[in-house]
């Protein structure tokens, strides 16, 4: 198990990764005060470790799924904090995947202004990004994470033990956080395309899972509440990828910033910024997990989507960080039009078989 610190200006959070992590920590938990929330998958699956190491603690279990990322059910939650005397003193346990850990970590944020929040991540999306760094959100009108804060954990806790009851298409979710990783460290770039017959297999996940945190972990010490641009390189790939998955919604986050990310190297390498033979090397890698991109009839229509995301400073464009070169990213900034033209170009071209 390795340890990892992350000292920002609101508050540190102590980061426990390996196996045995859930083990070691959650044994120390259990003499706090907590409230603990998870998901309908989650708890159907672990309620026997929930009971052995909280038993004694109050369980709020939501519907699994995005749909539960709303106003509803987050004040739901804080409902049932109220209901069972939860006070300052008490922690709250977030124990599922990126769901949970943004909907929990907003409760945690709103409650008596503010109590103490562990994470435990159960995907492999929430343990290599969505779990560290801070932010929690709920979906609002219709735009990913409108309404939400920053609130570091005290603790979160990455073990891999989760990991053995996962789906296929959670680990693709994850994976595509981690090629996005790959697509801004050198380093972990450098592991995939070595590893890149492994990706599927659990003792690569659990490998590179720390990778991921360490450079996640670097970049909120430098720029904890996304302001001064180094945060916001944690975006490659989710411009398109968040106006895919709130026009089609049939995919998972994590395969929709793997979509994203294609479209957007097509539009990086047209323009100039990706160097080709490196945007051809993260294509492949996309494609391992994925297997065929889709080029939708439509793709210009929900590209529209990306006018509300929240990186943009200004409705009439689209900001999009794309990678450059290993290690590498810029920023483009480009009008709403021109976006969407060269989004449908992409997928028309896909269609014709012609990338």
């Amino acid at each position: 198990m390795k340890k990892l610190i992350i000292r920002t200006p609101s508050g540190n959070s102590a980061i426990y990764c390996g196996a045995g992590a859930f083990a070691a920590r959650a044994g120390q938990l259990s003499e706090r005060r907590l409230f603990v929330v998870t998901d309908s998958n989650v708890f159907a699956l672990y309620s026997g470790v929930i009971n052995e190491y909280f038993g004694s603690c109050p369980v709020h279990v939501m519907p699994a799924g995005e749909r539960s990322k709303n106003q509803r059910r987050l004040f739901s939650i804080l409902a049932d904090m109220s209901k069972s005397g939860v006070t300052r003193s008490y922690t709250l346990v977030a124990m599922g995947g990126g769901v949970v850990g943004d909907v929990a970590g907003l409760a945690a944020s709103l409650y008596m202004r503010g109590i103490d929040l562990v994470q435990i991540p159960t995907t492999l999306l929430a343990q290599v990004d969505s779990s560290v760094g801070g932010k929690t959100a709920i979906d609002f009108n219709g735009v990913k994470n409108m309404i939400g804060a920053f609130y570091q954990p005290s603790e979160v806790i990455v073990d891999p033990m989760f990991l053995k009851t996962l789906p296929a298409r959670e680990v693709r979710c994850g994976l595509g956080e981690i090629i996005k990783y790959g697509a801004l460290d050198e380093n972990i770039y450098e592991k995939l395309t070595k590893n890149a017959g492994r990706l599927f297999e659990e003792s690569f996940a659990e490998d590179i899972t720390y990778d991921c945190i360490a450079h996640k972990a670097a970049v909120v010490r430098a720029d904890e509440r996304d302001t001064g641009g180094m945060r916001k390189t944690l975006n490659l790939g989710h411009t398109t990828g968040h106006a895919f998955e709130l026009y089609y919604k049939r995919r998972s986050h994590g395969e929709f910033v793997l979509i994203g990310m294609y479209y957007e190297i097509y539009i990086a390498a047209k323009m100039g910024v990706c160097d080709p033979a490196y945007g051809r090397s993260l294509v492949g890698l996309i494609k391992k997990v994925l297997g065929a991109v889709p080029g939708y009839d439509d793709a210009g229509r929900a590209a529209l989507f990306a006018k509300f995301d929240k990186k943009n400073t200004e409705n009439s464009q689209v900001s999009m960080v794309v990678p450059a070169a290993p290690g590498r990213s810029e920023e483009l900034v480009l009008p709403v039009g021109e976006y969407c033209a060269l989004i449908s170009e992409c997928a028309a071209r896909i269609k014709e078989k012609e990338i």
